[in-house]
């Protein structure tokens, strides 16, 4: 496959400690900080967010476990360490042959509605301790471990105010919602927004559309939660990856990148198998459209894409069929830990990061295949592996 290649994987998900907010929250939050209470029919301690009760604390550790999900590990002891200790999450990386890792939360990533409906100084203050987290836990290697900030989202000034704070840290970008109307926020294409992706595009920060963020209520978590049959389950993890349709159309169809030209957009753990039909459907409907009449020398949905979307990809097989369509927007990852990571174990369908991406990517030219595995993801996220 030529010479070898940095890999940088822009998909993971670190697990949060039980004592993040309890130790790190100022001591007024003390008594209605996030913690975790033990689920004596669940058999595991979970999380409490407010009035909510969510997940257990390794219900998205999949990684290596000896069971098929929506089996999980019930507690720390059980579930591989690379999901929550860095030097652990460095040792994992060297072996699967990836150099850098872009993070991405649990909670706040697919229970932001929990966050929301905290008292506003509360959840800002767990906003900020998160990002502070993430800040120490990456102190293992910085240029290895890379987070992405998030930000209190239901209060567009401080959610200005926390990117700004981040940039000064040192975040590479920031994680965002697709679909905010779901919890009665204006829809990702209104100029609602318009004071975050200015500072972003300002800033030089992408902004990551992950598909566990803003595309989740609470009646829906619920509703997964009831689950009584596992082949559901699976049908409903293959229409949660392709959520973000909603996203990369409304970022190419509904003005997002015509008013903000310089600013780059990722969508993750979405996959790409669709987005060559995605990108040829917006065209055709939108040639079609009386209103393109009317807009007579700007780009088309697809040119928008191509110049400042991302879509991400890990276990699809005959991928290469396709990069060739839009090689300059496609980039790799692996979702560890979760249940549909590149995490083998007793009882899973998939194969570690370095042999699925040989098997998957032996046929790209070496070109293609370094923009895909390296360099479009160092150049947006301004990494130097």
């Amino acid at each position: 496959m030529g010479d070898p290649i940095a890999v940088i994987d822009v998909d993971t998900h670190v697990t949060e400690p039980v004592d993040l907010w309890t130790s790190r929250l100022p001591r007024k939050f003390a008594s209605d900080a996030p913690h975790v209470e033990w689920d004596a029919e669940r058999q595991r301690d979970r999380w409490h967010v407010g009035r909510h009760t969510l997940l257990g604390v390794q219900d998205q550790a999949h990684a290596g476990w000896k069971e098929y999900y929506p089996s999980t590990p019930a507690s720390f002891d059980q579930a591989e360490p690379g999901g929550w200790d860095a030097e652990e999450r460095l040792k994992v990386m060297d072996a699967h042959g990836i150099a850098a890792q872009i993070l991405y939360p649990n909670l706040l990533g697919f229970f932001g509605f929990a966050f929301m409906d905290l008292e506003p100084a509360l959840g800002l203050a767990c906003v900020r301790a998160y990002n502070d987290f993430q800040v120490d836990w990456c102190s293992a290697d910085p240029k290895r471990l890379i987070p992405l900030a998030f930000l209190p989202f239901w209060d567009v000034e401080s959610s200005a105010a926390e990117l700004q704070r981040c940039a000064d840290l040192g975040f590479r970008g920031f994680n965002w919602g697709q679909s905010f109307e779901k919890v009665g926020l204006p829809r990702l294409r209104d100029p609602h927004w318009d004071p975050v992706m200015t500072l972003a595009q300002d800033l030089e920060m992408p902004v990551s559309f992950h598909i566990g963020f803003g595309n989740q209520t609470e009646e829906e978590y619920k509703g997964w939660s009831a689950f009584e049959e596992d082949i559901l389950m699976a049908q409903m993890s293959v229409l949660f990856f392709l959520g973000n349709a909603v996203a990369i159309t409304d970022l190419c169809l509904g003005g997002i990148c015509e008013r903000f030209p310089r600013l780059n957009f990722v969508s993750v753990e979405s996959g790409f198998g669709y987005v060559p039909y995605l990108l040829e459907a917006m065209d055709w409907m939108y040639m079609n459209n009386r209103g393109s009449t009317t807009r007579k020398g700007l780009p088309l949905p697809s040119e928008y894409f191509k110049r400042q979307v991302y879509a991400t990809f890990w276990f699809e097989r005959n991928v290469d069929r396709l990069i060739d369509l839009i090689p300059d927007n496609v980039m790799f990852e692996s979702d560890y830990p979760h249940p549909t990571s590149l995490s083998p174990g007793p009882a899973s369908a998939a194969q570690d990061a370095k042999t699925t991406i040989a098997a998957n990517l032996a046929k790209l030219p070496d070109d293609i295949r370094r923009k895909v595995l390296h360099d479009t993801a160092a150049r947006i996220y301004k990494l130097d592996v």
